[in-house]
């Protein structure tokens, strides 16, 4: 039997738009406000939709314990099981005292905190968003920059902030993908816009994190390295989504930019060292180590890259699939029709469990941790055992990312997500800034830009079309827009406090990034703005690769 979504179960838009916010609403009100944990803030925002998707919204109870079920499985393959195996990964180097070499050999490139923010958060963070993203990004480099000597809480926060402009092309092209499959447009003119919107946000990210360390003295004081580490992956972000595909920016662009930046802080040093206060000098216990004592430390991380990169690679990508198994959720697969206005014609929502069981990113870091345990001096049996050791410190985070998955997905096909989309499209000529601002909810609610594509990418497409507006511009602000809802979306603040030991303070973090986030979204919004109302040329139309 189908069941047909109802986006105004109360017959009153803005209730019917207020109790649809209330699980995410409920959610941020428990971390920021009364503090309590992560795990049980979900898990009671989880308890919630369910309850209004069942009882408010009138979704069938099978359809809503599929929903469940669905959510509990991605959460599990997709997203937990990617940050254990990163986490653990960081430990076995901590374990085996690999981890001193690996601190003193960034050190050697620049002891300066600002700078190695770049190299780490931005430039290598980048690569990992683009070969997989899943949390990986700011799993692995918060560890680092833990390891590093980062202040864990201030490390949280940069990690969530760097991993923001690769986020549109992460997962290799998966959001772009995703846009073509919803909206019908093309991939080329999708990417090329995207590609014209984010390097304006690249360019001054990197200011933008030094920023929020420091002051703007001491900021300024290194601003040839951080416009070196803005252009470059701004200006490999533009042209490879321009004139090459929409898989390979973020890996290209963040090797072409770790590269860069390597080579220049070899040429250039800032006049002094920054350090966080009483932090002590580099310098006095700094040991210098040979070449292969750096690649033998380096070996974990450099092997999980090269396994994250290879299992993204399409013709890997395409033979691991093949051990995919996809099953229909039982009460659920095409039985839940979504309907106009949030699609133009009625769309049955497909729901099939994905067990990725080989081919998920979280295998090939599970695959790079069992192999550099032995490399680096510990027994097979060694190495399952700290294995085992981060699975139980991890217990409550992993708890957290299933709950707040679940939620997600009972918001998704309970219809609650699209009531409140819809409430952002009755701005009128505002809608350039407001659609981008849609994307970054889209982002704050699914955790992943693909789930806010997937979710509100057909709905800007049909606001453009009765607007005037570009619908490839609005389909690209949905996805730009979004990777600045990325640093405020419950699992990445999960996952953030997990990777850096800070368990138990998500509300805080929470508090900490929201104005960041929000004034990163605006600034986009006022770009497609632009791009809406006096760059329309700009917009490229039934574009082709290397047109």
């Amino acid at each position: 039997m189908i069941w047909t979504q109802n986006y105004d179960p109360l017959h009153n838009a803005w209730l019917s738009t207020a109790l649809a916010a209330t699980p995410v609403l409920l959610l941020f009100y428990l971390l920021a406000v009364k503090k309590i944990l992560a795990h049980l803030a979900a898990v009671y925002a989880f308890v919630v939709a369910i309850l209004l998707a069942a009882f408010v919204f009138g979704m069938p109870v099978p359809m809503v314990a599929g929903a469940v079920a669905h959510g509990l499985v991605y959460a599990v393959i997709r997203i937990a099981w990617t940050l254990l195996c990163a986490v653990w990964v960081y430990e076995l180097t901590v374990e085996t005292g690999h981890f001193e070499v690996i601190k003193e050999s960034i050190g050697g490139i620049t002891a300066d905190r600002r700078l190695q923010v770049l190299l780490i958060a931005f430039a290598f963070g980048a690569v990992l968003e683009g070969a997989g993203g899943g949390g990986a990004p700011v799993a692995i480099a918060g560890a680092m920059m833990v390891g590093l000597g980062f202040q864990p809480f201030a490390a949280a926060v940069l990690c969530l902030i760097a991993n923001t402009s690769p986020v549109a092309f992460g997962g290799v092209g998966n959001p772009v993908r995703t846009l073509v499959a919803v909206t019908g447009l093309g991939d080329a003119e999708l990417s090329a816009t995207i590609g014209r919107i984010l390097p304006w946000t690249a360019l001054i990210l990197p200011f933008w994190l030094v920023r929020s360390m420091t002051s703007w003295a001491n900021t300024l004081a290194v601003w040839p390295g951080l416009l070196v580490c803005g252009g470059v992956f701004a200006a490999i972000q533009f042209y490879w989504s321009n004139f090459r595909d929409s898989a390979l920016v973020d890996i290209i662009g963040g090797m072409a930019t770790l590269v860069a930046l390597a080579l220049f802080f070899k040429a250039w040093k800032p006049a002094a060292i920054w350090r966080y206060p009483n932090e002590p000098d580099p310098t006095a216990t700094a040991r210098s180590h040979t070449p292969a004592q750096i690649l033998h430390a380096w070996s974990p991380f450099l092997l999980l890259s090269l396994l994250v990169i290879l299992w993204g690679t399409p013709a890997v990508k395409n033979l691991l699939d093949r051990t995919t198994y996809s099953l229909p959720v039982p009460g659920l697969h095409q039985l839940v029709q979504r309907v106009a206005p949030v699609v133009s014609k009625p769309h049955l929502e497909p729901a099939a469990f994905d067990l990725a069981w080989l081919s998920a990113i979280g295998t090939a870091t599970f695959l790079a941790g069992l192999i550099s345990g032995p490399i680096l001096g510990l027994s097979l049996k060694g190495t399952l055992s700290i294995f085992l050791r981060t699975c139980h410190r991890m217990r409550f985070s992993m708890a957290a990312i299933l709950a707040m998955l679940g939620l997600g997905f009972v918001t998704r096909y309970s219809g609650m997500d699209a009531v409140m989309g819809l409430a952002m499209t009755h701005t009128g000529a505002l809608f350039p800034f407001f659609g981008t601002m849609l994307g970054w909810l889209g982002v704050a609610l699914t955790g992943t830009d693909a789930g806010s594509n997937a979710l509100f990418g057909s709905l800007q497409v049909i606001t453009a079309n009765r607007l005037g507006l570009s619908p490839v511009l609005m389909a690209a602000a949905n996805s730009a827009g979004g990777v600045m809802g990325k640093m405020i979306d419950a699992q990445s603040i999960i996952v953030a406090c997990a990777a850096v030991g800070e368990t138990g303070r998500e509300g805080d973090l929470f508090r900490a990034v929201l104005r960041h986030s929000i004034l990163l979204a605006a600034i986009v919004g006022l770009i497609v703005s632009v791009y809406a109302y006096l760059g329309q040329d700009w917009i490229p139309s039934g574009r082709t690769w290397g047109q």
